[in-house]
């Protein structure tokens, strides 16, 4: 609490410098219209999908420090440098991927701290022993006055990006995938790519991610360990409204893409992507990518044993998915 406390006067002092220094061009900057937004089941490989594309010229994704310090990172980056290098880790505790201030970020963790709402809320105060997201039919606030404030905010925090980078803005953000009808009209030119994994490597490796992160920072005596079927039944709501809300995308707008297909084969992946997405591949940013893919190459990822009865009902209840994407039951 007291950390907290003293967070919350540092994040006021520099917003009210912010606002001072920048609000009037601020107010005078329009929105963007085109970002690309990243959505996808947790642990599909979005994060992998994000580095990607982070290391196009074109492109900005938000930061560690944006997202961490939405109202004021424009002022107060200097300052905060520092502190962060100090604090924060070289790695994520549920999956060893790299951590840092500039490294790509969620914004959900942006929008949770400049409107209070997020999904999240029930993860840090969970009302009951059971998996947080099991049952949320939507991830955007039900009442129409906060979901307003909901969509300036996170208009205002997009164009804070782009006035402060120039750039484009690539985001990735699970929760997202329910946003999709919002968030095309808010940005009229947005396009929008699905990643999907095979569910029987996402289904454990979410288990694992939400485990770790309601230990870490749930604050009552509900949290619970997410089931196998908890799991599945969410990732089949998620592929449902992705569905029912892409349907209305023109072609160029919306892309599905296999993380097996990326992780195989990552330049001509990403080249037939941007085609399809009307996207300018270029030189400098193949450069950029084989770099980083050189950098990643000893990577290793998290691997999960299932038993029989978890595979079973994988196989059962995602067996359309599973069909659909061309994943065998047996791994």
């Amino acid at each position: 609490m007291a950390f907290l406390l003293q967070s919350g006067l540092w994040s006021s002092f520099f917003s009210k410098i912010e606002k001072a220094r920048f609000g009037d061009a601020l107010n005078h900057t329009p929105a963007p219209v085109n970002p690309v937004f990243i959505i996808g089941h947790w642990r599909s490989g979005s994060t992998f999908l994000h580095q990607i594309m982070a290391c196009d010229p074109q492109f900005t994704a938000p930061t560690l420090f944006q997202t961490a310090q939405p109202d004021h990172f424009i002022s107060s980056y200097p300052y905060y440098r520092p502190i962060f290098l100090a604090m924060v880790g070289k790695y994520r505790p549920m999956d060893n991927v790299r951590l840092g201030m500039n490294e790509p970020q969620e914004d959900e963790y942006a929008l949770y701290r400049l409107t209070g709402f997020s999904p999240l809320t029930r993860l840090i105060f969970p009302q009951e022993k059971r998996y947080f997201l099991h049952g949320v039919g939507s991830y955007l606030p039900p009442d129409p006055q906060c979901a307003e404030e909901w969509e300036h905010q996170i208009t205002h925090f997009f164009k804070k990006i782009s006035f402060h980078t120039g750039k484009r803005i690539v985001s990735k953000n699970p929760f997202h995938s329910l946003r999709i009808e919002t968030l095309s009209r808010l940005f009229p030119e947005a396009r929008f790519i699905h990643i999907v994994r095979n569910p029987m490597r996402s289904i454990p490796s979410t288990i694992n991610l939400w485990d770790i992160v309601q230990r870490q920072n749930c604050l009552n005596r509900n949290k619970c360990r997410p089931t196998t079927g908890e799991v599945c039944d969410v990732l089949n709501h998620l592929l449902d409204q992705i569905d029912i809300q892409s349907e209305k995308l023109p072609e160029n707008r919306f892309r599905e893409i296999r993380f097996e297909d990326l992780e195989q084969d990552p330049l001509n992946a990403m080249q037939s992507m941007y085609q399809d997405l009307d996207i300018p591949y270029t030189a400098s940013f193949e450069i950029n990518l084989k770099k980083f893919l050189s950098e990643v190459s000893s990577f290793r990822k998290n691997t999960f044993t299932l038993t029989n009865i978890e595979k079973q009902e994988i196989n059962e209840k995602m067996g359309k998915m599973m069909s659909r994407y061309h994943y065998s039951p047996y791994i």
